[in-house]
């Protein structure tokens, strides 16, 4: 009876995805344009975005796709990727947000803003998680205590199974914390705790096949759920971070900032005292701005750290080699940042796991500010562009075994590490 309910099941959501992909093919095919001669060759209508790889095979490094009416030129390829984001940064700097992201973002924040206002709160960002340690001493002496509070965590399961998503997230979003409001949190903490998992469910709702459809076709489809959870969940966290602030004003001393919360007060106070009435250092810009720096940093690495133990449990030959380097060099005291340099195998199955792991395939969608010829072909001002990640990291032409865990990709003959161009596990340029 079970077995028969979740094949019914199953079947049920096959067909529904194939009904969706059908209305999307017909829909879309009635939205395409006579294109530009000069422009990029690609598939008719509609590709699914998982045949990127092979589009590119066919098409060459740079071609064009049709998201339902949206036209979109994807780049793939190391030397086609480095050339557009690194060589003409100004002209495909710019960033292209989703829909339900503009909805719940306004144009505020350092991720999917533009302009005068990104530059500025970018600007703003950097210098200060630097003052607040970011690749400092500073902030390594915070990354090794949060580790004990983690391995503590660890022990308490005694050897069994378990699921590292969240101990990991916690003590990844922990030392944001320490950086953005200058304290941590218990893992035990509610407060803490649904923050944490509220900002891990945001991650996995914004990737789900019904929110990308939603992107498409706003106009049709906002009634689906999952797009009214991440505007429920954007909401509760909006108003969670402003509990936060409240709290953190109610003790705030200029003269000494706990974390960019209160350097960001600073600035505030410091431009309305010049009499600047038009600041991007208000109040949304700062909510967003700390939402989109957890949102952005806690997914990222915590998954990278949860690939890197796995690959550790497939490859045990490689983790023995991992341990005989580190006892050998470091032996029982604490591993710092600063000998990395004399942990050569060490470092390259961290950068090989940040590579075969692929954990961003495309990078930000891009909009280009101005009309560029690029490789032969013209690209119009205001087309939105996909960055092909997973094209830069197992490019055929940079890497020995790209689909293979091989750290020897970051080694020389005598075993040294060296570093690689094609590395980009999170894009490039601005």
């Amino acid at each position: 009876m079970l077995d028969s309910t979740l094949q019914s099941s199953s079947s049920a959501s096959l067909l529904g995805v194939l009904v969706v992909l059908l209305i999307i093919y017909f829909i879309s095919s009635s939205f395409i344009v006579q294109e530009n001669k000069n422009g990029p060759p690609g598939p008719r209508p509609l590709p699914l975005l998982g045949n990127l790889l092979l589009l590119s095979k066919k098409y060459g490094p740079v071609f064009t796709v049709w998201l339902g009416p949206k036209k979109v030129v994807v780049l793939a390829g190391y030397k086609t990727v480095k050339e557009a984001l690194v060589n003409h940064a100004d002209t495909f700097g710019e960033r292209d947000p989703d829909i339900l992201l503009i909805e719940s973002s306004h144009g505020n924040g350092v991720t999917w803003s533009n302009g005068d206002s990104w530059k500025e709160m970018r600007r703003f960002a950097l210098s200060n998680l630097r003052d607040y340690g970011m690749g400092k001493r500073a902030c390594e002496d915070k990354i090794i205590e949060e580790c004990h509070y983690l391995t503590d965590v660890l022990k308490n399961f005694g050897g069994e199974a378990f699921d590292t998503t969240q101990p990991i997230n916690y003590a990844v979003s922990n030392i944001i914390c320490s950086l953005v409001y200058g304290s941590r949190f218990e893992y035990d903490d509610p407060e803490f705790t649904y923050m944490v998992d509220r900002t891990d469910k945001l991650i996995r709702l914004l990737g789900t096949p019904s929110v990308q459809v939603y992107n498409i076709f706003p106009w049709m489809c906002k009634w689906m759920a999952n797009r009214r959870e991440v505007l429920r969940i954007f909401d509760t966290l909006k108003q969670q971070k402003k509990v936060f602030f409240k709290g953190l004003k109610e003790t705030f001393n200029p003269q000494m900032c706990r974390g960019l919360v209160d350097a960001f007060l600073v600035r505030q106070q410091q431009q309305k005292g010049s009499g600047i009435t038009d600041s991007h250092f208000h109040s949304e810009n700062l909510l967003m701005t700390v939402i989109h720096l957890f949102t952005a940093g806690t997914g990222t690495t915590a998954t990278t750290l949860r690939w890197g133990l796995m690959f550790m449990a497939k490859y045990p030959k490689i983790q023995d080699q991992v341990q005989e380097e580190i006892s050998r060099v470091i032996g029982t005291r604490q591993v710092q940042v600063e000998d990395r340099k004399n942990l050569p195998f060490t470092d390259a199955v961290i950068h090989e796991t940040q590579r075969l792991a692929n954990i961003v395939p495309m990078a930000l969608p891009h909009k280009t500010s101005e009309d560029i010829t690029f490789q032969g072909y013209v690209i119009e001002k205001g087309t939105t562009v996909y960055p092909l990640l997973t094209s830069v990291l197992y490019d055929e032409t940079e890497w020995e075994k790209p689909h293979s865990f091989h750290p020897a990709h970051f080694l020389d003959e005598d075993g040294k590490f060296v570093k690689r161009d094609a590395f980009m596990p999170f894009s490039a340029g601005w």
